[in-house]
């Protein structure tokens, strides 16, 4: 497959996705909003959402500005551009779901007021949902056909990959002035600027989102719930438009960042790895350099074409039925087989032509041996299915473990007629367990899609991972949207049986977004894995004559018990653990402001609990806003810096150190915030549809299920999401930044020096 008819694909895909949104988005838009109260509530937190996600964004542009002209001067101006065209496309992407999210929110409450129905009001809210999961590939893909086009194309970087030399748009600036300090990057960098762009909105979106989001969370459940035995959402709590404000900012707007990096990441770890196993001498091919570097794209365009498919599946029909579950999973299926089809054809008018080629010189060594493709030209298309079985898989796991139709979930609702607890202690028991199935399926998909296809089929397995992100980040979205729908009907006064309508989307949003950070988390470990054995190789001198009869891993090692190394992975598995710690540390110090607020406004505002008047929900927004704007910039900032100061104090060797460690206690942290955290909500939620015998909402069972999920809201919605991103920035930022600090760093200078 040609340049030409690979981005022709991707564009036309990206185009199919981001028009579709954008009917989506007018066609929630024109529904009504419903009574004057619900707009009124609606107003408030499309008020409070759109300020602080301006906000936001101003800081993060002015350190976007500083690491785009930090790339420019050291690494390339070309790597500086593509950064701040990631950036923009993951900022777009968020942008624009929190805004279908704020008009999404009160017309499904409207739509579940006027029809009762469960089926009507499920459409408005995966419609919105949408909207999210389509922007996200769909810039995504619109971000990677500027940068192949501009870069890759028009400026001759990938024609200087397949010779082996070096474009002039690759040069720093501090290259171009002193050709000494040019440290050879190539298209390459181009991409990883364009990944780390990506990641650098996400992680500042995420935990900026999940500070916000928890924050007011925890503050309106500790005071609403649990001392004053009011309703969740009841207008008398001060916290609770800020809480709604913090479903759009953190459950989808930081959502959406976050996948849109995921995805971008899996894919161009694939891209970014041929490159470098052509570099680097594994294969000389030129045309499967071509090949290899295209499929990816080619797979994504094809994904999101049939997420298109998928998501229209469930709204061309006329009834569905009342089984929400049921009927997201009816079209994350069709995406997910559509894409399957659609992938292995791609892959056979990719490699098939190679059949049979064997290597000149070589005589019993084929092209297909040299990239490690065993079983001939389907070997990327089986690793990507095997990462989308373990996808799916993991999410069942994850679905077992935190949704209340399932024995653990049960058995946690339970525990807490006994009090919080034995709430806590089995919660986090829960999430300890939960961690074992999904990192065996995972190192299942590792090791296989390794056996078939080498490192370049690991990251074949990520892009099928998340090959139909637009339709798992749709699923996901729906949740946040519906949650928020409840809370407008209860601060409405709308009649019971709409809450109730609006619940049962929400448990199942609460399953979904269990199930989506999974998929978030697995695909995240496949990529790091592949942008790994980039790193490597970046740093790692070509042979002066290839071997190619040697397999790829025998011509890189990172040997794990060397002392720089060792010592590094030491340090990198702790440092998810810090990084944790400053999160919860940081949502813990917002949410203390919150809980003496609405402490204050019940104590001082007189009728405020009898209904009377209603509080002054502005100040707990502003709260959220100051808190989560001030505590975001420390772990962001920490995590974008510490690989890179690492790097230039003990060296490369240590890195790969750091990143081995961090990548796997990352992996178990997540899952087990993820799924202890999710539990945690849905046995609460166990508690208030009656599913406990003798116990209910406001009840003592219940007031220590709101415990527990307090306890773990900051786990799965600020540590666990911010993880993947964590892993995934850092492999990036090593990658960008390799060829420096290998050269230049203290450690390597003193040895020099004592030598």
């Amino acid at each position: 497959m040609n340049v030409t008819l690979v981005l022709g694909i991707v564009i036309v895909a990206a185009i199919c996705g981001l028009g579709y949104a954008a009917f989506n988005y007018f066609s929630v838009k024109k529904l009504d909003e419903g009574t004057d109260r619900m707009r009124e509530i609606a107003s408030a937190i499309r008020v409070g959402a759109n300020a602080f996600i301006t906000y936001e964004y101003k800081i993060v542009a002015i350190v976007a500005v500083v690491v785009a002209v930090l790339l420019a001067l050291v690494i390339s101006w070309s790597s500086a551009v593509a950064f701040l065209v990631g950036a923009t496309m993951s900022a777009s992407a968020g942008w624009v779901g929190m805004k279908i999210a704020t008009f999404a929110n009160v017309r499904v409450t409207n739509t579940a007021r006027t029809t009762k129905s469960l089926s009507n009001t499920l459409k408005v809210a995966f419609k919105g949902g949408s909207v999210m999961g389509l922007c996200v590939s769909g810039c995504a893909l619109l971000g990677i056909f500027i940068v192949f086009l501009v870069f890759g194309v028009g400026l001759g970087q990938i024609d200087a990959s397949v010779a082996g030399t070096q474009a002039a748009s690759c040069k720093s600036i501090l290259g171009l002035i002193n050709p000494s300090l040019n440290f050879g990057a190539g298209f390459t960098m181009t991409l990883s600027g364009y990944a780390l762009g990506c990641s650098i909105i996400a992680i500042f979106a995420r935990i900026g989102g999940g500070i916000y989001t928890k924050a007011a969370d925890m503050g309106a459940d500790l005071v609403g719930k649990t001392e004053a035995h009011i309703p969740e959402d009841d207008p008398r709590n001060p916290a609770t438009i800020a809480d709604n404000v913090g479903d759009n900012v953190g459950d989808v707007a930081g959502l959406g960042s976050d996948l849109l990096e995921s995805y971008v990441g899996a894919l161009l770890s694939g891209a970014i790895l041929a490159i470098e196993l052509f570099a680097k001498h594994v294969f000389d091919n030129t045309e499967m350099l071509e090949a290899m570097l295209y499929f990816p794209l080619a797979f994504a365009g094809a994904g999101l074409i049939s997420c298109v498919i998928g998501i229209a599946s469930l709204f061309i029909r006329k009834k569905l039925s009342d089984n929400p579950h049921k009927e997201l999973n009816g079209a994350t299926y069709i995406s997910a087989i559509l894409t399957m089809v659609l992938g292995g054809v791609i892959a056979y008018f990719s490699f098939n032509k190679f059949t049979g080629l064997m290597i000149e010189g070589y005589d019993n060594l084929s092209v297909f041996d040299s990239v490690e493709f065993h079983i001939g030209w389907i070997s990327p298309w089986v690793a990507a299915a095997i990462g989308i079985i373990a996808g799916i898989v993991i999410g069942k796991i994850a679905e077992y473990y935190t949704s209340y139709d399932y024995k653990p979930t049960k058995e946690l609702s339970a525990s807490s007629i006994e009090g919080s607890a034995l709430t806590i202690t089995q919660g986090l028991a829960l999430g300890m367990i939960s961690c074992m199935l999904p990192c065996v399926v995972l190192g299942i998909a590792i090791y296989g899609s390794y056996l078939l296809s080498g490192m370049y089929g690991v990251a074949a397995a990520a892009i099928g991972m998340l090959s139909f992100v637009a339709t798992t980040v749709s699923v996901d979205s729906y949740g946040p949207i519906s949650d928020n729908a409840g809370g407008i009907a209860e601060m409405s006064y709308l009649e019971p049986e709409v809450r109730e309508i609006t619940d049962e989307l929400d448990a199942v949003g609460n399953t979904t977004a269990a199930i989506g950070k999974g998929f978030a988390i697995g695909s995240a470990a496949l990529a790091t894995l592949s942008m790994m054995t980039s790193y490597i190789f970046a740093y790692t001198a070509a042979p002066e004559v290839p071997n190619f009869a040697e397999g790829a891993l025998d011509k890189i090692t990172l040997n794990v018990i060397e002392p720089a190394a060792l010592v590094g992975a030491i340090v990198g598995a702790a440092l998810p653990f810090m990084f944790s710690g400053m999160l919860i540390n940081a949502v813990a110090k917002a949410a203390r402001k919150m809980v003496e607020e609405v402490r204050r406004q019940f104590r001082e505002i007189d009728g405020l609990l009898e209904g009377k008047v209603l509080p002054d929900y502005k100040t707990c927004i502003e709260i959220s806003s100051q808190g989560a704007l001030k505590e975001m910039r420390v772990p962001a900032v920490f995590a974008i810096a510490f690989p890179v100061v690492c790097g230039f104090i003990f060296g490369a060797e240590f890195v790969g150190g750091v990143l081995v460690g961090a990548t796997i206690s990352a992996i178990m942290l997540a899952l087990f915030t993820g799924n202890a955290g999710g539990a945690w909500d849905n046995a609460k939620k166990y508690i208030e549809v009656g599913g406990v015998a003798g116990h209910k909402k406001g009840g003592d069972a219940h007031s220590a299920a709101v415990v527990g999920d307090t306890v773990g809201d900051p786990l799965k919605d600020t540590v666990g999401p911010s993880l993947d991103i964590l892993i995934k920035i850092m492999s990036t930022i090593s990658l960008i930044t390799v060829t420096v600090f290998a050269k230049y760093n203290l450690m390597g200078l003193l040895e020099g020096l004592f030598k």
